[in-house]
C-alpha cells in the first residue's frame, strides 16, 4: 500500500470521529427546539398553532392575516448536567504481524468525565408585518443546532470525543397569507449556515506513547424550505407545518498531527476536506383549545425524520460514506395558558421526546437519550405594544449506554479498534428563557 493511500485512510479516519454530531442538547439529538421564551414556558406545545412573529420559526402561517407589525427576541441559558462513564472500553493496539491479533487492554485515562456539555446561550428573533389585511412578511433568526462539548485530554472518551463546538445561524424569510377567515398559508426559506470545529485524540502504537490529535475546522452556507397552514375558528386554532431536511456541506481544514515511529508519516494537512450530511425534516402537528374564557390548552406532536442523518459522506480525494444510521423520532407536547388578569398569564407544560440514536450505535461526542421536560412560565403585557415573557424548563435524560464500536486506521497495518463500554448517568438540564414582544 502506497504512503498516498495509507494517509488518505488515516484521514478518513480522522473525519470519521470529526464529523460526529451526536448531542445531548434540549431537544431532539442535536436539535434545539429553545427558539421562543413563550415556547419555552409551555414545553412547547402549542407553537405551530399560535400567531405572532414568535411563532414564525415553527409555522409562518402563523403571521397570515397579522393586522399591526410585532417583533419578538429571546434568550435561552442552557445549563446541562451529567456523568460519562467508562464500563470497561478496551483497545486493540496493532502487532502488524496478520497471523497475531491485536491484545486488549484498558483504554486508560479519567473514568468518569463530569459535564461534558458545556453551558451555552440560544439566541433567537423574529419580525412580521403586514402588507395587506391578509398577507404579511417576515423574518425569523434562530440557532437550531448548537453545542459546545469539551472532554479532559485524558479522557477515557478521547478517541471519539475530545473537544466539539458546533454553530448554525438560520436565517427564515416568509410569507403569510389569509386565503379565508378560517384557513391561513405560509411559505418560507431557510438560509443556514454551519460553522464546526473539532478535535479528537488519536492512539500511537504504544500505549506508553502521548496520543496524537486530530482537529478539522470547517463551514458552509445551505437551504432548505418551510411550509405551513392554520385552520382557525372562535375556540380552536390547528396548525400544521412541515420543516424540510437541509443537506449541510462543509469546507475545511484536517489537520493531524503528534503520531510518531511506523504512523509519523501520517501526520498532515489536508486543506480543502468536504464532508456532507443531513439534518432532519419535521412534521410539526399543533393545536390550541380556548376551554373557558380564561383558559387556553395546547398540545403538539413532531416527527423527525432522522434516518436522514444515515451516514456522512466525505468529498475527494476520499470519496467514503461513513454510517450513522440515525432512525426517525418523535415528541408529544401538551401544556396550558391561563390568563389570571388581563395582563398577567401563567402557562406550563410537559413534554416527552424520544432519541434517534440507538443502542450499539452511540457514542460519547456528546450521548443522547430520551428524556422528559417540565416547563413553567409567565407572561406581562407591560404596555398596550409590550410584552414581556419568561420560562423555564427542567430536563430529565434517562441513564443510557455508550457503545459504538469505533476503530483507528482503517484499511492499514496499524487498525486499531476501540471497543466502546461506557454509559450517561444522572444526566439533567436546566433551560430559563427570558424575551419580549413588541407590536407596532
Amino acid at each position: 500500500m502506497s504512503f498516498r493511500t495509507k494517509a488518505s485512510l488515516l484521514a478518513v479516519s480522522a473525519l470519521v470521529s470529526a464529523f460526529g454530531f451526536e448531542s445531548a442538547a434540549s431537544a431532539n439529538a442535536y436539535y434545539l427546539q429553545s427558539q421562543s421564551a413563550r415556547g419555552t414556558g409551555r414545553a412547547f406545545s402549542g407553537e405551530g398553532a399560535d400567531t405572532g412573529a414568535a411563532s414564525l420559526w415553527w409555522n409562518p402561517a402563523a403571521i397570515a392575516g397579522i393586522r399591526d407589525g410585532s417583533a419578538a427576541i429571546a434568550a435561552t441559558v442552557i445549563r446541562p448536567k451529567g456523568n460519562v462513564i467508562d464500563n470497561g472500553t478496551v483497545i486493540g493496539r496493532p502487532t502488524f504481524n496478520p497471523n497475531i491479533a491485536p491484545t486488549y487492554r484498558p483504554v486508560g485515562g479519567n473514568s468518569v468525565s463530569r459535564d461534558p456539555i458545556n453551558n451555552g446561550i440560544v439566541p433567537s428573533g423574529s419580525i412580521a408585518y403586514p402588507l395587506t389585511d391578509r398577507i404579511a412578511i417576515g423574518v425569523a433568526v434562530t440557532s437550531p443546532f448548537s453545542f459546545t462539548t469539551n472532554y479532559e485530554a485524558n479522557s477515557w472518551a478521547r478517541y471519539s470525543a475530545d473537544k466539539t463546538r458546533l454553530r448554525t445561524i438560520d436565517i427564515q424569510p416568509s410569507i403569510g397569507i389569509a386565503v379565508t377567515d378560517w384557513l391561513r398559508v405560509g411559505g418560507a426559506l431557510n438560509v443556514e449556515y454551519t460553522d464546526a470545529d473539532l478535535t479528537n485524540a488519536l492512539p500511537n502504537v504504544l500505549a506508553t506513547l502521548p496520543d496524537g490529535q486530530q482537529s478539522l475546522s470547517g463551514d458552509g452556507w445551505d437551504l432548505g424550505w418551510t411550509a405551513g397552514v392554520q385552520f382557525h375558528n372562535d375556540f380552536a386554532t390547528v396548525g400544521v407545518s412541515y420543516k424540510s431536511s437541509i443537506e449541510h456541506n462543509l469546507k475545511g481544514n484536517l489537520v493531524v498531527s503528534g503520531l510518531v515511529g511506523p504512523l509519523a508519516a501520517s501526520n498532515r494537512t489536508v486543506d480543502g476536506a468536504t464532508a456532507r450530511f443531513s439534518t432532519p425534516g419535521q412534521v410539526i402537528v399543533a393545536g390550541r383549545v380556548r376551554a373557558t374564557n380564561q383558559l387556553t390548552l395546547n398540545a403538539q406532536v413532531v416527527a423527525y425524520n432522522w434516518s436522514k442523518f444515515d451516514a456522512i459522506r466525505l468529498g475527494a480525494p476520499l470519496n467514503v460514506a461513513l454510517p450513522e444510521n440515525y432512525r426517525d423520532s418523535w415528541s408529544l407536547a401538551g401544556g396550558f395558558d391561563y390568563d389570571i388578569t388581563p395582563k398577567a398569564t401563567l402557562r406550563a407544560g410537559i413534554q416527552r421526546a424520544k432519541t434517534p440514536t440507538q443502542d450499539g450505535l452511540r457514542d460519547a461526542r456528546v450521548p443522547d437519550s430520551n428524556r422528559w421536560t417540565y416547563a413553567a412560565g409567565a407572561s406581562y403585557q407591560l404596555t398596550p405594544h409590550i410584552a414581556l415573557d419568561a420560562g423555564a424548563n427542567y430536563i430529565d435524560f434517562a441513564n443510557t449506554t455508550i457503545d459504538r464500536v469505533t476503530a483507528a486506521y482503517v484499511g492499514t497495518a496499524a487498525v486499531t479498534p476501540i471497543i466502546t463500554n461506557g454509559y450517561l448517568k444522572n444526566a439533567h438540564a436546566i433551560e430559563a428563557s427570558l424575551g419580549g414582544r413588541l407590536s407596532f
